[in-house]
């Protein structure tokens, strides 16, 4: 997938050394289910193990302007039958890249790929309480809001409550329409 300003391709091996750098960092766990001991060797394991689920997808976000990887998609729970999915993570790291609409732009792309290419039906997100940037994005991108899942999160021992969003294919169009 390519935008204006991003690539959005297939994770490969070597983003893990990324993924384990940024994923240890508060400004990207704060609102990520990530526990604070998270190594090299989880993140790895992880990505060796969904990388054989067809069931889950993993792309990284990568800034054409300096080739680098600045961010991490992870969707999950892709179901053929009801043509649904989960984006499950999604982040951009550095503060360098926050702010700028790189996030907005991702994301218009990923759904276009879910609805259009994966001919999905609904996908969902969910976020932390707390974070407004987040919660701002996916109102902006149309998302509708299902309702809190207390407890739904487990973090360094600690449960949070995660505000879950659905959006539709023609809600997803008819949005894009608009603009």
């Amino acid at each position: 997938m390519e935008t204006k300003n991003l690539v959005i391709r297939e994770t490969v091996f070597e983003d893990c050394e990324y993924f384990a750098r940024w994923e240890t960092d508060p400004e990207i766990t704060q609102f990520l289910s990530y526990d604070e001991e998270r190594s090299y060797k989880d993140v790895v394991e992880e990505w060796v193990i969904d990388k054989t689920d067809p069931t889950k997808l993993q792309f990284t976000i990568v800034r054409k302007d300096i080739r680098q990887p600045i961010g991490r998609v992870y969707i999950s729970r892709i179901d053929r039958h009801c043509d649904s999915l989960d984006i499950t993570k999604l982040y951009i790291a550095g503060e360098e890249n926050r702010q700028n609409g790189f996030g907005k732009e991702m994301l218009k792309e990923l759904l276009e790929y879910c609805f259009v290419f994966l001919h999905m039906e609904r996908v969902t997100l969910d976020y932390y309480t707390g974070n407004k940037a987040a919660a701002a994005l996916y109102e902006k991108l149309g998302f509708q809001k299902e309702g809190v899942a207390r407890n739904a999160a487990k973090k360094n021992g600690r449960y949070y409550d995660l505000h879950l969003l659905s959006l539709l294919r023609t809600e997803f169009f008819e949005k894009i329409h608009d603009k």
